[in-house]
């Protein structure tokens, strides 16, 4: 903790205020969206597939509104797309509380994506121009702490709200995003966007995208990282139907500790493994590292063990290798998109980037699930192995032709 302390105290205020930022965000998050399902289905019993469209509807909304929010922090400023998205986040968690018809159920969740596609986008902007190129990886490590910070209490912080109702979580969670709000409009610093010249706003949007589109180092190593979101999005699908398949329908605590030990194993690691990286390898091949970690760490669900010990001990070593996985490479992928956008829109390239990895998220899910199905115990996981070999050499191949380290000019002009 003291090494924590030590190296958030060394940013400026804006910096660590988007730190603690990102911890409050994630807690207010992840206090109340895993309970929603079982809200939805059993609290307000609604029909299968309403709680689907209901879920369906806010990862659309943020996936697919990623690129727009980070063109609009581009164009009119970081700090009012935080704004927005953290009053947004409140409307919606409010409307949370009391919605029981499927209409305005489906308004709160595309208003909660929503938010987020605004808010995410604009923060990392912030944090990388406020960084500098200099400190940026170190930005991120840190920025990477409070985000698991807040992943681990939230969902903790929902349990004990549960005790009361689902309408006590809803107000908390929109509370922790009006503070939010307000903290940050008194005391985040305004940093207007650069002189986008008279050109109507449509026409200037599209030749930002259309920059965007030409940078093909940019799309390359987009497509080449987008299999590690699918990766560590298994926390929340391979792993808990491997649970399943152990204990039934007695889930809940090992899918809670497989949680808690993928975020404590990022908390734990992060500075330490940034540190390291930093001194020992370049920015592209720490990432490759970290891909061929987050590989590997489906190598102990292959040997299919049927004991409960054994296979929560599968289930535990390949959460914490995703995590420190992800840990690893997290800094200097958010940095190489910084390097690779040449400086200049960095926001909307964040945005696509999101964009991206939400669409391989979404695809890839449907092969996992697909391969679960054909009941071959050992094929989900070597496919997602084989997944991180895959991009780790995409990567490997990238960073030799030197694509991830020359600030891309010619792509940086409007087309």
């Amino acid at each position: 903790m003291r090494g924590l302390r030590a190296q958030v105290a060394s940013f400026d205020r804006p910096a660590r205020l988007l730190m603690v930022n990102q911890f409050a965000i994630n807690l207010g998050f992840y206090m109340l969206m895993p309970h929603l399902a079982d809200h939805l289905a059993h609290g307000l019993g609604l029909a299968a597939w309403a709680v689907g469209l209901v879920l369906g509807v806010r990862n659309l909304s943020q996936q697919g509104m990623f690129l727009v929010g980070g063109t609009l922090a581009d164009r009119y400023g970081c700090k009012p797309m935080i704004l927005a998205g953290c009053v947004l986040r409140t409307v919606a968690f409010g409307l949370l509380a009391v919605a029981s018809s499927l209409p305005a159920l489906i308004v709160a969740s595309a208003l909660t994506g929503l938010a987020g596609a605004l808010f995410n986008p604009a923060v990392r902007a912030y944090l990388a121009a406020d960084a500098g190129e200099e400190r940026r990886v170190e930005a991120f490590a840190a920025f990477n702490v409070f985000y698991q910070a807040g992943v681990l209490v939230g969902p903790l912080a929902g349990l004990a709200l549960l005790t009361w109702d689902f309408g006590a979580v809803c107000a908390v969670a929109a509370l922790v995003f009006g503070a939010l709000a307000v903290l940050q409009a008194r005391a985040l610093p305004a940093r207007p966007p650069a002189d986008r010249g008279a050109e109507p706003a449509w026409r200037a949007v599209a030749a930002d995208w259309r920059t965007v589109a030409a940078n093909r180092p940019f799309l390359r190593f987009a497509a080449a990282m987008s299999g590690s979101y699918l990766l560590a999005f298994q926390v929340y699908l391979a792993l808990p139907l491997r649970a399943r398949e152990l204990f039934g329908e007695r889930t809940g605590m090992v899918t809670g500790a497989v949680f808690a030990v993928s975020a404590l194993a990022a908390l734990s690691g992060q500075l330490k493994l940034t540190a390291w990286a930093k001194r020992n390898l370049p920015g592209p091949r720490a990432i490759v590292c970290g891909l061929v970690v987050m590989g590997a760490a489906f190598l102990p669900m292959l040997r299919g063990s049927h004991g409960a010990v054994a296979g929560v001990a599968a289930l535990t070593v390949c959460a914490a290798l995703l995590a420190w996985g992800g840990a690893l490479l997290y800094p200097f992928e958010m940095d190489t998109v910084v390097r690779l956008s040449g400086d200049r829109l960095v926001a909307t390239y964040y945005g696509a980037y999101n964009t991206a990895s939400g669409i391989a998220i979404s695809l890839g899910n449907l092969a996992v699930g697909a391969l679960f199905d054909t009941g071959v115990r050992w094929l989900p996981w070597a496919a997602l192995g084989g997944t991180g070999l895959v991009c780790a050499v995409l990567v490997a191949q990238l960073h030799r032709a030197g694509h991830l380290t020359a600030e891309p000019a010619a792509a940086a002009v409007p087309v």
